[in-house]
C-alpha cells in the first residue's frame, strides 16, 4: 500500500456501529474540481524549480524556497481532500476530515430536517454541487459539504434511506 494511499484513507469502517447493524449506502469523495487548487500549486513548484538553473545564482535560493513552500501546501491540500469523506448509512450521516487531526461529526437521519443541494453554474457544467443539512440544533459540525459529484443522485439516496428507516412516515399513494 502506498504512503498516500495510506495517509490518505481516513479508514470510514471503524466509525460504523457493525454490531447495530449500520451498513454504507454511499461513501463520497470529493469531486475533482476540489483537487485543482493543489494540483496548481504543484505545477507552480515544478516551474519554480525548472526556473532555477536560469536564474542568477545569487537569488537561486529564493526559487528553491517557492518551490518548497508551494510543494509542501499542494501535498497538503491534495491530502486534506482525500481525507475528507462524508457517509450516508442506513441510520445516519457523517463526515469525516482532517489530516493530522481527524474530525467526526455525525448526524442521525432523525435530526434532519431539510437537505439544501446548491448547484452553481460551474457545478452544474463540471458535475458537482454543495449540500446544505438544516436540523433542529442550532449549531452543529455538520453542515454544509462541498464539492459532491453527483448531488442529485445522492440527494436522492439520502432521501430513500430517510423514507424506508420510517421516518417521515408512510407513504401515501394515489
Amino acid at each position: 500500500m502506498g504512503l498516500l494511499t495510506s495517509w490518505g484513507d481516513p479508514k470510514i469502517s471503524r466509525h460504523l456501529l457493525r454490531e447495530e447493524g449500520e451498513v454504507i449506502v454511499d461513501e463520497v469523495r470529493h469531486h475533482w474540481v476540489a483537487y485543482l487548487r493543489p494540483c496548481l500549486e504543484g505545477l507552480l513548484a515544478v516551474a519554480a524549480l525548472v526556473a532555477v538553473p536560469f536564474v542568477h545564482v545569487d537569488i537561486g535560493w529564493v526559487f528553491l524556497l517557492i518551490a518548497a513552500v508551494l510543494g509542501a501546501r499542494a501535498a497538503w491540500g491534495i491530502l486534506r481532500e482525500r481525507r475528507d469523506r462524508f457517509v450516508i448509512t442506513n441510520m445516519r450521516v457523517f463526515r469525516v476530515h482532517g489530516v493530522l487531526s481527524t474530525h467526526l461529526a455525525t448526524m442521525p437521519l432523525s435530526r434532519i430536517l431539510d437537505i439544501s443541494v446548491v448547484r452553481p453554474l460551474h457545478g452544474r457544467l463540471l458535475g458537482f454541487g454543495h449540500f446544505c443539512f438544516e436540523s433542529a440544533a442550532q449549531e452543529q459540525g455538520l453542515r454544509d459539504i462541498r464539492y459532491v459529484g453527483r448531488p442529485d443522485e445522492r440527494d436522492l439516496a439520502i432521501q430513500r434511506v430517510v423514507q424506508r428507516s420510517g421516518l417521515r412516515g408512510p407513504r401515501v399513494v394515489n
